[in-house]
């Protein structure tokens, strides 16, 4: 069977990927369908890396020969977004499938990046499965992502549930499946895979629930809700329910006192997150706009801060070399942080070179702000304000 690229599949109208969006604001797939679908370098490495973590899949459990493996690895590597971590990243996503596989006493069923029918629950619905898992009367779901801004928690995952909903219906005639293993592969976030249980029952159970938002969300019905999940959404930046709730402070000028409380404080905060990174991204898709010959009322496109570039820099230095320049004047000599030396050895040679050896000093994150319902536990310390936001000695 010939394998359709990544890049190059289909995409549902309600996407399993977008369905933790859809499910909170019904009418917002059919807002996105309006906007052009633009990809951003960082998701089109991620594409890579999904390319590469299937084939590596392949070889193992598809009999793929070595000769096909090795020139379609070399192809990929030769990839202008290709980095080394990749292929460490999607070494440690076949390993977690290989040890879910030998963890059964007999050879399970394993189908990788498997088609799936959503359309019981969701209308037209369907999507892609990474790694499905089959035996024993257990069913694995494993999805690889290689974002890492955005940690994503296999628990309660509704792209996941979806998945394990499609598989069921396609596999439940030849096997007989009690229970649900949901697993998310995130190396940039996080050691060890997220990973999540349900009886068979009980995600069922869900599966009905969402049908009647799923029609909804088809339909385009409903009000726009706005929260967490609008941060991936086309639309995020012009929607105009996001655009007047950022904006929404009428309500908190009039307060009495003149200060206003801790428990309003935590009101405002919560509007105002994401007002930053909203207001760059709209201003970027104002520019564009303007540049295309737009007309963005009280705006318009200047040039920006200009840069230097050598014309030739090997030409520059000995030219400068020889008109006396020492050479210690032309360049930096500074080492490594930690962080870009574990990216530029791989995780493991970092580990064994650095890390075992005791030359490296884990330090605790400075306390920062987060909403209740971030899942990294409550800092517990007591530590005065003063001493949180003094700066570094010797700065």
């Amino acid at each position: 069977m010939t394998n359709i690229a990544h890049a190059e599949r289909d995409h549902a109208l309600l996407s399993a990927s977008g369905a933790h969006r859809w499910l909170h604001c019904t009418p917002s797939a059919r807002l996105e369908a309006t906007l052009p679908d633009t990809t951003s370098e960082s998701a089109k490495r991620g594409t890579l890396a999904h390319e590469i973590g299937e084939l590596k899949l392949q070889k193992v459990f598809s009999g793929l020969t070595a000769r096909k493996y090795n020139a379609t690895l070399k192809k990929f590597k030769e990839h202008d977004l290709y980095e080394p971590v990749i292929d460490q990243h999607t070494d440690m996503y076949l390993e977690y499938v290989q040890k879910i596989v030998h963890a059964f006493p007999s050879p399970p069923y394993v189908a990788i990046e498997r088609r799936l029918d959503l359309t019981e629950y969701v209308p037209e619905g369907f999507g892609t499965g990474d790694c499905i898992v089959i035996g024993c009367k257990q069913l694995h779901i494993i999805d690889y992502k290689n974002g890492q801004g955005v940690p994503v928690p296999a628990e309660n995952n509704p792209q996941m549930m979806l998945y394990a909903l499609g598989a069921l219906r396609a596999y439940r005639m030849l096997y007989d499946i009690e229970t649900i293993h949901m697993a998310i592969v995130q190396p940039k976030v996080w050691d060890q895979p997220s990973e999540w249980s349900i009886p068979v029952a009980d995600l069922l159970a869900w599966g009905e629930s969402i049908k009647p938002i799923a029609q909804k969300a088809f339909n385009g019905e409903g009000e726009y809700v706005v929260g967490s999940h609008c941060g991936f959404c086309r639309a995020r930046n012009t929607c105009r329910a996001r655009v007047e709730q950022l904006m929404s402070v009428e309500d908190k000028a009039p307060m009495k006192p003149p200060l206003i409380s801790w428990d309003e404080v935590g009101d405002v905060l919560r509007r105002a997150e994401g007002l930053v990174s909203w207001y760059n991204g709209l201003k970027k898709l104002a520019l564009a706009e303007v540049l295309k010959g737009g007309n963005v009322s009280g705006w318009k496109a200047v040039a920006g801060r200009g840069s230097r570039e050598y014309a030739d820099l090997d030409k520059a230095f000995e030219h400068l070399k020889a008109n006396d320049i020492d050479e210690a004047v032309l360049y930096i000599k500074q080492p490594l942080t930690p962080a870009q030396l574990e990216k530029e050895l791989t995780k493991n040679v970092y580990k064994e070179l650095l890390e075992k050896p005791g030359h490296i000093i884990s330090k605790p994150g400075a306390p920062t702000l987060a909403p209740a319902d971030d899942p990294r536990p409550a800092f517990s310390d007591q530590i005065k304000p003063e001493d949180a936001f003094r700066d570094p000695v010797g700065s």
